[in-house]
């Protein structure tokens, strides 16, 4: 027989097979959960996945077979095979979920019976908190929550598939849930103490970070230029910058081979190992400022000038630099102190120093060596650097993110040919220069500005304000900053790269699809801040929320607070919630709420009856009942007779009763309940004309007919 028969597939136990409504809510949550991971799942896994799932569809339509066991393994053995030639040995935290996916997919062809259902929910259920290793953005976090309530949706239908409306009462049975369990999670979550997160593990994952790199060719920068990722966040606990004095400084290259500025140095191997991302020590002071940095897999942070650390996260090394103990693969959050005082200059820099600033190529761009031999004539150093930022001024040099390529000696064709380029190429033939005078000068890179946040309540850095400048040894001075940028386009410090490239039209050409290139429209741009702002305060306050955080918010409480009192308020929060959540259901019993809508509606009528001196007498219908009170009490007799009328159909009428097959019986049921309890409002008000006490109708009776039983 044809594999691909359209005939129906073998029959299985009546009682082992899946609904196909709750097959698809729980193929609805598997796409719901990829989609976090789509950026970094390589396209042929996710075609895997989405031809594994939908064979499995087709065969629940009885359109294919699902494979047998030998068909399933030599499926399973050629993929796992694909995957170990892709990931080419390379076996991290990230392709180690990349293979996870790979087995959730291969799960969906063995999906057969309701246990198969319930292995492959909580996977789903699993996978679910995979997804925080790479992405904790709230957006994100609201995906993965959304797919968990599809998930129960499909849980619900599976064990009642027949259920009249059981889609629509799953969703307020879901919310339900969620409004009760939400307050005790909220103090769960700012009292347990705190433990390191999924997603503090160490990914050394290798993948490719948007962000500098610790080499420097002329395009590298440009290229950033065209990306509005966001590189880090800060917020000041005093006034903020002025843009021109927005240079944050990552790391120093000073070493020229081959067209490229590179570290002369190497960073050390270092065993994977956890950033503490939890850089939180209290409310900051004025000079102080804290930064949130997304993941770049390296070792450096960002930092202005003559800052000293307050977080111990950072290490303040040589050069003014700070660094990670390990690389960063998750966002981090460390803060940092500007420095007032004024570091004392050594009078010399050491010879060994002296020699790597001033390392060139034994040969290429002569008539860049010549220019420096022009401007060491008969001037100190000051002399060559401000005539040579003077050329930038007074020459026809442009700032353009299109810059021409350049040959062999690009040097000499930036300065004296083409005259156009970017960030990257000025800062490197400046530097070129200097060291050709005999001026130690080193290239550094960054980030330069830097725009507002929401109510200009912090600082957002992107991948575009990246920014290459120079440094150079000035005898008795120390390192001077040296901007070539800011003397041939000084609206790229003032202002930012928008207004510099505003006339080229260059700006996030190549990247349509970001918000940031339409920031001159007004409605955009105050959208794009406001979601900034919900996920910036999401990654301070709740991603971020670990043990110095948590310490520091309970030292404000009256007492202060230790681990030991955390944990004893712990225990106390989920003492009085376990109690809470015994008594509610026995007050409940205790009081009559266990009965059914209809029970407790027909409880308030015999109330009625009894205060209007009718009581009821055992074993007596309610349209006998219904008789005497409109005998007692003649204006509330057509109302009366109604209601019993009402009654009497709702627990003998073969429409009515349970399992009638009625589709529309849960819709019929609440128009029912509501009639009734207009009628038992109307008598009361028949009553209260009449001069008759009224009874105090239960509390639950007021409320709406669509609560659940």
């Amino acid at each position: 027989m044809s594999f691909w028969s359209r005939s129906t597939p073998e029959p299985e136990k009546q009682s082992d097979s899946l609904p196909s409504q709750a097959l698809l809510w729980l193929m609805a949550s598997f796409a719901l959960l990829l989609t976090p991971q789509i950026d970094r799942l390589p396209l042929w896994l996710i075609l895997v996945c989405v031809a594994l799932a939908g064979w499995r569809w087709l065969a629940q339509q009885g359109r294919v077979r699902l494979p047998g066991r030998w068909l399933r393994t030599g499926i399973m053995l050629a993929l796992i095979a694909v995957y170990l030639v892709r990931v080419q040995g390379s076996f991290t935290v990230d392709t180690a979920a990349s293979f996870f996916v790979l087995t959730v997919g291969l799960k969906w062809l063995e999906t057969r019976s309701a246990r198969d259902f319930y292995v492959l929910f909580y996977i789903l259920v699993y996978l679910a908190t995979v997804n925080f290793l790479f992405h904790q953005e709230i957006h994100w976090a609201l995906v993965n929550i959304g797919s968990i309530a599809l998930l129960l949706i499909g849980l619900q239908v599976l064990n009642a598939p027949d259920l009249p409306g059981g889609i629509k009462a799953g969703w307020r049975r879901l919310a339900s849930m969620l409004l009760k369990v939400l307050p005790v999670v909220v103090l769960l979550f700012v009292f347990f103490p705190r433990m390191e997160p999924l997603w503090s593990v160490p990914l050394v994952s290798g993948q490719a970070r948007s962000g500098i790199s610790d080499t420097m060719r002329p395009g590298d920068i440009s290229n950033l230029a065209q990306s509005s990722a966001r590189a880090f966040r800060v917020t000041f606990g005093g006034p903020i910058p002025a843009h021109r004095d927005r240079y944050w400084r990552g790391l120093i290259l000073d070493t020229l081979d081959n067209g490229t500025w590179r570290q002369s140095g190497y960073e050390p191997f270092r065993r994977p190992g956890r950033v503490d991302v939890d850089g939180g020590i209290g409310a900051m002071e004025p000079g102080q400022y804290d930064v949130l940095m997304e993941p770049t897999d390296k070792r450096w942070a960002f930092a202005l000038e003559n800052s000293v650390a307050v977080s111990d996260n950072v290490v303040k090394e040589a050069d003014d630099l700070f660094r990670f103990r390990r690389p960063a693969d998750s966002a981090v959050r460390y803060r940092l102190a500007l420095n007032d005082s004024t570091e004392q200059v050594s009078e010399d820099l050491k010879p060994g120093d002296a020699r790597r600033y001033l390392q060139l190529p034994a040969s290429g761009n002569p008539r860049a060596r010549e220019l420096a031999a022009k401007l060491r004539q008969s001037t100190d150093d000051m002399g060559v650097i401000r005539t040579l930022l003077n050329r930038f001024r007074e020459q026809p040099y442009f700032y353009t993110l299109r810059p021409p390529r350049m040959p062999s000696d690009g040097i000499d064709s930036l300065l004296f040919d083409e005259m156009r380029g970017f960030c990257a190429h000025y800062a490197g033939a400046t530097t070129f220069v200097l060291r050709s005078a005999g001026i130690p000068a080193r290239v550094v890179v960054g980030y330069q500005g830097g725009e507002s946040g929401a109510g200009n309540e912090y600082l957002v850095v992107r991948q575009y304000d990246a920014h290459a400048w120079v440094e150079a040894w000035v005898e008795g001075e120390g390192w001077i900053r040296l901007d070539p940028t800011a003397a041939i386009s000084p609206s790229r410090i003032e202002s930012g790269l928008r207004e510099a490239v505003a006339d080229e039209g260059s700006f996030l050409e190549n990247n349509w699809a970001s918000a940031q290139r339409y920031g001159n429209v007004a409605a955009i741009r105050w959208m794009s801040q406001q979601l900034d702002r919900v996920n910036y305060q999401w990654q301070r306050w709740v991603v971020g929320y670990q043990g110095q955080s948590q310490l520091n918010l309970m030292s404000r409480l009256p007492g202060g607070f230790g681990m030991k009192e955390l944990g004893y308020l712990t225990a106390g929060i989920v003492g009085v919630g376990l109690l809470i959540a015994g008594l509610i259901p026995a007050l409940q019993i205790r009081r009559g709420r266990s009965k059914d809508r209809y029970t407790r509606l027909l409880d308030g009528w015999y109330q009625l009856c009894g205060r209007a001196g009718v009581p009821v007498r055992s074993g007596e219908t309610p349209a006998t009942l219904a008789s005497r009170l409109a005998a007692a009490e003649p204006a509330v007799a057509e109302s009366a007779r109604l209601f019993a009328r009402m009654v009497n159909s709702h627990y003998y009428s073969a429409a009515s009763a349970p399992g009638s097959g009625n589709g529309d019986n849960g819709q019929h049921q609440d128009d029912e309940l509501r009639r009734l309890r207009r009628l038992l409002s109307t008598m009361k008000r028949q009553l209260r004309r009449a001069g008759k006490a009224q009874p105090k109708i239960p509390s639950s009776n007021a409320h709406s007919g669509k609560h659940s039983d």
